[in-house]
């Protein structure tokens, strides 16, 4: 599907660039619709492409050596994505899936180092986003390290509002699917684990749960218990 170069102008990402930059843009990109569930790219598939999400929301998900399926991170609109010559690997290391229906924009990667040689900015973003995935990933990493689960998934249902929270009746929502499934994914436990403490936060009025829905009650009460340290 050919993209029309109006989609880019309304992307904060694209909001500085010329006419003609704006029209080489388009001229190389394809739009593709995910419908949810379906992926963009499976973990291990030559890395033909990179992608900008322009609409939905999109997991990134990697199964271990040892079988056990996580999810690294969630995909935003305006994200880049799977932009794996910048990491200087020929291969995607996850699968990107649509968490609901999606639309992207592709660009064939060999023209990647084009496309941040004339776009500056665009280089300092991919940057930033390279920069925050590793933050994160330290976090999490910290978190399972030195924390008990309840703290982190009490941190992982904050970094999802904050992300991708909408005001409800009652308090904030998650805009996308998520199940308690995908949470355990995200914190390194079991679905099991993530039922009982989810189902204790439901009494206690911290949060309400549903099939495939997640709405925080108590965001100050919730970030309460992911910072206490049990002194």
């Amino acid at each position: 599907m050919a993209m029309d170069r109006s989609v880019f102008r309304s992307i904060p990402l694209f909001a500085k660039m010329s006419e003609a930059q704006l029209d080489r843009l388009t001229a190389q990109a394809t739009a593709r619709r995910i419908p949810q569930g379906a992926s963009v790219f499976e973990q291990g598939d030559p890395a033909n492409a990179f992608y900008l999400l322009l609409h939905g929301r999109l997991k990134v998900m990697q199964v271990t050596r040892d079988g056990q399926q996580i999810i690294v991170r969630v995909v935003h609109p305006g994200d880049l994505f799977g932009f794996t010559r910048a990491l200087g690997r020929p291969d995607y290391p996850g699968t990107a899936a649509a968490a609901v229906d999606s639309l992207v924009a592709a660009w064939p990667t060999e023209t990647w180092d084009s496309f941040v040689e004339e776009n500056p900015h665009l280089a300092m973003n991919a940057i930033r986003t390279i920069g925050q995935r590793l933050d994160e990933a330290h976090t999490r990493i910290r978190e399972m390290s030195t924390q008990e689960v309840e703290r982190r998934v009490a941190h992982t249902v904050l970094r999802l509002v904050d992300q991708a929270g909408r005001s409800d009746p009652g308090g904030t929502s998650v805009d996308f699917p998520i199940s308690r499934r995908d949470i355990a994914e995200m914190t390194g436990t079991t679905l099991h684990t993530v039922s009982r403490i989810l189902s204790a936060w439901e009494t206690q009025g911290l949060v309400e749960g549903g099939r495939q829905k997640l709405l925080v009650r108590d965001i100050p009460g919730l970030t309460r218990l992911a910072e206490d340290t049990g002194a």
